[in-house]
């Protein structure tokens, strides 16, 4: 228990100060006069100064509340790569006891995985949701065991305490990435469509290659291999050789020292279709069958559908050019 003394003024702290300069002027003016008393009067107005501060005696009971220490772990599937999971495991044991070892100190481990949906690292947004579960005065730190790929870094997160990353992985660590810039998901079977990859070494290779080889295989056939260069957009001409879906597949061959073959290979779909097909469609007589073929011709969309139909049979002669009135179009 600890007492205070605490004053809340019954008047203003200016019309306060005011009072006690006249006073204290009343009291120099009674010296000075040889005025009997004045020590009296002194001491009432002293008494009365007193009063008006509202001085008051203020007992509290104090509990010491212990400083929490929020810990979040990257467990999310880059983690798994080379001995990143060690590494961060061994870290953070390591300083989660040397925190637990500080008096009045608490700890809180959130483990941070993979988000729903192929979101990716939410970092930021689990530590969002660590903090509005514990008062915000009472964090004293933040600290982040990760590989640096956090996929909400631009969530915005008001942080209370001071926040420090410890990265996991080595300088060296690095990777080659295939990614599919460009794909239609139509193409017109014999015509050529144009394909954009793009091949990029990530992190810290051991070496600057210009080259690699990459294959392509369409539909299972044995793959092709090509030499193109890495680090810039790479435009493919593609003809499809059927109709329907043409699968064709691009893969790399896993370099030394690179952390995962995953992304080195990439599938894309085409879907062949066939220009539309101009059909004529003439007819004489009208009957069931025509009309059947005319329909079934209709029904198609790939068929560019042109109907005539002869309304003047040929034996009969009125003097008209043969080359005339014989075609009549149908409307289709």
């Amino acid at each position: 228990m600890t007492s205070t003394i605490v004053f809340d003024p019954m008047i203003p702290a200016v019309l306060l100060g005011v009072v006690a300069l006249l006073s204290l002027a009343a009291v120099v003016l009674a010296v000075a006069r040889g005025l009997q008393g004045w020590a009296l009067r002194g001491a009432a107005l002293m008494v009365i100064l007193a009063a008006l501060t509202g001085p008051s005696v203020q007992q509290e009971d104090r509990a010491p509340l212990s400083d929490i220490v929020l810990m979040l772990e990257d467990v999310s599937a880059s983690q798994k790569l080379g001995d990143r999971a060690v590494q961060t495991e061994t870290a953070a044991d390591t300083l989660a006891a040397q925190i637990l070892a500080r008096e009045n100190t608490e700890l809180r481990r959130i483990p941070v995985k993979d988000g729903i949906g192929d979101a990716g690292t939410q970092l930021m947004t689990a530590l969002s949701d660590a903090l509005a579960e514990e008062p915000r005065s009472r964090i004293a730190g933040i600290l982040a065991f990760s590989d640096g790929r956090i996929h909400d870094a631009d969530l915005p997160v008001d942080l209370p305490a001071p926040m420090h990353l410890l990265m996991s992985g080595k300088k060296s660590d690095w990777d080659r990435r295939l990614s599919i810039r460009n794909a239609p998901a139509f193409a017109i079977i014999g015509e050529p469509i144009t394909l954009t990859l793009r091949i990029d070494d990530l992190g810290n290779p051991p070496e600057n290659t210009v080259l690699t080889p990459l294959e392509i295989s369409i539909d299972g056939d044995p793959a092709q291999t090509f030499r193109v260069p890495v680090g810039q957009d790479l435009e493919l001409p593609v003809t499809l050789p059927h109709g329907g879906r043409n699968v064709i597949r691009f893969s790399l061959p896993e370099a030394a020292g690179e952390l995962t073959d995953r992304n080195n290979a990439a599938l894309i779909q085409i879907n062949g279709v066939r220009d539309r097909l101009r059909v004529l469609l003439v007819s004489g007589e009208p009957h069931q069958g025509g009309r059947t073929w005319r329909n079934l011709l209709k029904s198609d969309s790939s068929v560019d559908l042109v109907h005539f139909t002869i309304l003047r049979p040929p034996e009969k002669q009125d003097g008209v050019p043969v080359d005339e009135l014989s075609l009549i179009a149908f409307p289709t």
